[in-house]
């Protein structure tokens, strides 16, 4: 049986390419990764896939409104839409639009995946209306490593991260471990991951909630 082919679309890199990583583990063919309609448009005026994700927001606006356009250029491909706040609005309009599947951005990465494997399979799914609760956060960031965090969820590289903070590599290298530890995460996916459920971090886009920060970690400051 061959591997279905995937277009992944989503603007904040570091998801992306750690969601193409995870779906080609499980056996699909990453046939493109991109980070605006645009490009995911150019994508599909010239190559066939079978599945397309989509982030449901791309900075201050939603791919909601462009969904006619990219369900016409997909032809046969079903359309899956991720969010780290899956309303019904955003469902309602997306089945008006074709779309076959919805999965929340800030659940398990396996619920990303059965869902994507249910809708290979031709069924429907809606998924939830109403993302997770959140759930409480038992960490204490010093501002600097909400910072950091801030910029790990934009995916930006140590390199790119010390340029940021004004420090030097191996500074900025420790920072990092520093938020990994405290989160109880080994990888900076894992780290982001964790951040997005404990709603520290919006997950639409990529940056730090301030207002989120548990009474622990303001006493920390």
């Amino acid at each position: 049986m061959t591997a279905p082919a995937v277009l992944i679309c989503d603007d904040h890199a570091l998801f992306a390419e750690s969601l193409a990583l995870v779906l080609a583990g499980a056996g699909y063919e990453i046939t493109a990764v991109t980070h605006s309609p645009d490009e995911a448009l150019a994508v599909l005026a010239s190559t066939t896939v079978d599945i397309c994700v989509f982030d449901v927001g791309f900075g201050t606006t939603s791919v909601v409104g462009r969904l006619r356009d990219l369900r016409a250029a997909a032809g046969q491909a079903h359309l899956v839409l991720l969010s780290g706040n899956l309303d019904e609005a955003t469902i309602r309009a997306g089945l008006a639009a074709g779309v076959r599947g919805f999965a929340c951005k800030n659940g398990h990465i396996a619920e990303i995946t059965g869902a994507l494997g249910r809708v290979a399979g031709g069924e429907l799914v809606t998924g939830t209306a109403v993302a997770p609760a959140r759930v409480a956060t038992p960490v204490a960031l010093t501002p600097r490593e909400r910072e950091v965090l801030g910029y790990l969820a934009q995916a930006e590289d140590t390199k790119a991260l010390a340029r940021m903070l004004g420090v030097g590599w191996a500074t900025a290298r420790s920072h990092v471990r520093s938020v990994l530890t405290k989160l109880g995460a080994h990888t900076r996916l894992e780290a982001v991951t964790v951040a997005v459920r404990s709603g520290l971090i919006d997950p639409d886009i990529g940056e730090y909630r301030p207002a989120r920060a548990t009474a622990r970690e303001r006493t920390h400051v």
